[in-house]
């Protein structure tokens, strides 16, 4: 399974939507449901089950998610 993928059933968990196609360029607007608090439990369950841990500047660094999945990527090599 790729990160992407990977990524994506975190996404389809979270937001309780196994219709869920994350694509780069994708942000918050583009998902339904994604507010602060389910900010809060994504960046916690991906934090999770990649076993990586994000700094806040890390954090407000990413404008979408192909900025995410970069990071997912970049600490998990």
């Amino acid at each position: 399974m790729t990160t992407k993928e990977r990524l994506n059933a975190i996404f389809c968990e979270v937001f309780d939507d196994e219709t869920i196609e994350i694509r780069s360029e994708m942000t918050a607007n583009d998902v339904d449901g994604w507010d602060s608090l389910s900010h809060i439990n994504l960046v916690v369950a991906i934090e999770a089950k990649f076993k990586m841990k994000f700094s806040q500047k890390e954090l407000q660094s990413f404008k979408n998610i192909g900025d995410l999945l970069k990071g997912i990527e970049d600490k998990t090599r």
